[in-house]
C-alpha cells in the first residue's frame, strides 16, 4: 500500500533528508586515495548523524552491520566498509539513511578517489544526470514507469546498463515502503502517481551488462563482468507544483 505525506510528514522528511546531504558532503571532502573504508568514514558518518539528532537508517536493518553502504568500483550498491584502503583512480558510492522524527531520508552519491580515469568520470556524470532525469518524471498525473523510462533511455543512449534486480523504493515512516521504483520501464504505464507520494529515485549505472551478483558476505552486489558501477540517489516528494527534492543541504 503506498502511504501518502500530508505536508507535515513530508517537512519532517525534509530535515531528515537534510542531515543525509549535509553528512554526505562531510564524507564527500573525507574520501581521499589512501583512507580506509571501515572505521574512519563509518565512524564519521555515525557521529556527523547522531549529532545532528538522527538515527542511522540503516545499521541494524535486516542485520546490517554499518551506518553507510560504501561500494568501490565494481561494487554496485550495500558494500560494507572494511579495512581496505581506497585508492587513487577508485570510484566510491557512499549510500546513508537517516531517521529523524520519526521518518527517513535516503540519498547516495559516487565520488572519484583522487584523479579518476576520463571513462569513470563519464559514468558517473552520465548516472546523476539519469537521475535528474527520473526526478523530473515524478509528478502528479504522471506514470510510475515514466521515471525508469526516462532513466533507461538516457543511459542506454550513453552505451551503459541498468541494474533490474535491485530497484528504488517509497520511503517515509518506512525506510522501504510500496511502491518499488524501478529504474527501467515503458512511460506511461504502472502506478499513477500523486501529490504527497515520497520516494527515493536511485538508478545503478553500469559500465558493462547490467547483469550482477553477491559476494559471500550476503550483501555487497557487484558486476557480474567486473566493470565499473556507479549509483547516485535522492529521496523525493511528489507535490502539486513538481518534485521536491528532500535530500538537498
Amino acid at each position: 500500500m503506498v502511504r501518502i505525506k500530508s505536508p507535515d510528514e513530508i517537512e519532517k522528511m525534509r530535515r531528515a533528508g537534510r542531515v543525509v546531504a549535509r553528512t554526505l558532503q562531510e564524507l564527500a571532502q573525507a574520501i581521499r586515495p589512501g583512507k580506509t573504508t571501515g572505521e574512519e568514514l563509518d565512524q564519521l558518518a555515525e557521529r556527523l548523524v547522531r549529532e545532528a539528532g538522527g538515527t542511522p537508517s540503516f545499521k541494524g536493518y535486516r542485520g546490517y552491520p554499518n551506518s553507510i553502504c560504501l561500494s568501490i568500483n565494481d561494487q554496485v550498491v550495500h558494500g560494507i566498509p572494511d579495512g581496505r584502503v581506497l585508492e587513487e583512480g577508485d570510484v566510491a558510492s557512499i549510500d546513508l539513511g537517516v531517521k529523524l522524527d520519526g521518518f527517513h531520508g535516503d540519498a547516495a552519491i559516487t565520488v572519484p578517489v583522487g584523479k579518476i580515469s576520463a571513462q569513470a568520470d563519464r559514468l558517473l556524470r552520465v548516472t546523476r544526470d539519469a537521475l535528474m532525469l527520473g526526478i523530473e518524471m515524478a509528478r502528479p498525473g504522471g506514470h510510475l514507469n515514466d521515471i525508469g523510462g526516462a532513466v533507461q533511455a538516457y543511459v542506454e543512449r550513453h552505451g551503459y546498463s541498468v541494474v533490474r534486480e535491485l530497484v528504488g523504493h517509497g520511503i517515509g515512516r518506512e525506510l522501504h515502503e510500496d511502491p518499488q521504483v524501478p529504474n527501467f520501464g515503458r512511460p506511461g504505464t504502472g502506478l499513477r502517481l500523486t501529490s504527497g507520494m515520497t520516494l527515493a529515485i536511485e538508478p545503478m549505472v553500469n559500465e558493462g551488462t547490467h547483469r550482477v551478483t553477491s559476494l559471500p558476505d550476503r550483501w555487497t552486489v557487484v558486476t557480474a563482468d567486473g566493470k565499473l558501477s556507479a549509483h547516485f540517489e535522492h529521496t523525493v516528494a511528489i507535490c502539486e507544483d513538481g518534485p521536491k527534492v528532500l535530500t538537498e543541504p
